[in-house]
């Protein structure tokens, strides 16, 4: 778990539109939170703010996009 959760700031997605099964983010000084937004009393994963960028770049650039997933099939 992150120290000191009580004071972190976490958010979704403006894309979740107000769903219920998101992931939510809190970024802190040297790190990046991310639960589970139906859990948020449960776990987290934290990355480096590094590793983070990594994986949000790969994200937005469709690196785990599905095969077909934007062809409208």
């Amino acid at each position: 778990m992150i120290a000191d959760q009580d004071h972190m700031r976490w958010f979704k997605s403006s894309y979740s539109s107000g769903g219920q099964e998101c992931v939510e983010v809190a970024f802190l000084d040297e790190a990046v939170g991310v639960r589970d937004s139906k859990s948020p009393g449960g776990p987290e994963l934290v990355f480096g703010v590094r590793e983070w960028g990594v994986f949000a770049a790969a994200v937005a650039g469709g690196r785990f996009d599905s095969p077909g997933a934007n062809s409208g099939a």
